[in-house]
């Protein structure tokens, strides 16, 4: 078996941060903070590396985060090995670019984004290697043209590499990016995959650079459409409201999350995607007549976009 090219995926990476960043500099106006952070590996903790690209209080953005990194250890966390008990032990090599926006208009959705390779490695026996990746919108007030954007731009990723692909990968996101405590989705989703191995390494990464390099196309041209529309305090108060929901899956059921804490990353870096400004209510629900409930009834419940 031919060892997976670990640096052809770590250049990609790396160029794909920094395409995102630029654009996204250009269409905000202001720059991103960057963090560039080591760490060693000492007393059996996995060590590695990144760059956070940090946004805060832009004109489009009030949070945003566009990370690299990749951590290597001797012995893959649990979150991690949770589908392959086989893998368990294992030391790995794990990179990915990961991304959350959010902008300050609630006619503006938060965004998030991430392409992964992991590696699991044993003395004296092939490695095993995986793909996992995706994108998914979670809007406010919701538009059905942003909606069917976002969706179609992810099947047209997809579609070079087989029609198999959407369906699977659509489905997977509905049901991974859904709040069972809440019994709710977190937005209208898109696509997520994981374990990624079938059809050859350069099948595999040649699909995962297809989702990287659609995210601006699936994202900018809503935020282009949005970020000028007027709004008041009753639509930032439900932003908040809503953005509760992401904190909650976030901390809750997200793998991303546990794995970067259980692998001993940089916690600023995996805690940049918690927005900024976040309201609790008890036991809330908006009136059935009023335009945030539209959310509820017309884009929570998962459907066919495209």
């Amino acid at each position: 078996m031919i060892a997976p090219d670990t640096e052809a995926v770590h250049a990609y990476l790396g160029g794909l941060q920094q395409r995102i960043v630029q654009a996204l500099e250009a269409l905000d106006g202001t720059s991103f903070r960057s963090d560039a952070w080591e760490r060693p590996s000492e007393a059996g903790k996995p060590g590695g590396g990144g760059i956070s690209r940090v946004i805060e209080e832009g004109s489009v953005f009030e949070r945003g985060g566009v990370n690299f990194s990749r951590v290597q250890g001797s012995a893959l966390p649990p979150s991690a090995s949770a589908g392959r008990p086989e893998l368990a032990g294992r030391g790995f090599d794990a990179m990915g670019v990961s991304l959350v926006l959010h902008p300050r208009n609630p006619y503006c959705p938060t965004v998030h984004m991430n392409v992964r390779c992991f590696v699991a490695l044993k003395a004296g026996e092939p490695p095993v290697w995986w793909f996992g990746g995706g994108m998914d919108l979670t809007p406010y007030y919701g538009f059905a043209e942003d909606a069917r954007h976002f969706h179609a731009t992810c099947r047209d990723a997809l579609a070079p590499f087989g029609a198999v692909y959407h369906p699977r990968f659509k489905k997977w996101c509905d049901e991974y990016f859904f709040l069972k405590h809440r019994n709710e989705a977190r937005g209208v989703g898109g696509i997520f995959y994981d374990d990624l191995s079938d059809g050859g390494f350069e099948h595999c990464f040649a699909l995962t650079r297809s989702v990287g390099d659609s995210f601006l196309s699936a994202y900018v041209p809503i935020l282009e459409r949005r970020r000028n529309l007027p709004y008041g305090e009753r639509e930032r108060d439900f932003q908040a409201y809503r953005r509760g929901r992401y904190v909650e899956f976030n901390l809750v059921w997200d793998r991303g999350t546990l794995f970067g804490l259980q692998s001993g990353g940089r916690t600023e870096s995996i805690l940049m995607s918690l927005p900024p400004v976040v309201r609790w209510r008890y036991d809330w629900s908006p009136a059935p007549d009023a335009p945030e409930a539209r959310l509820y009834s017309e884009f929570l419940p998962a459907r066919d976009w495209v």
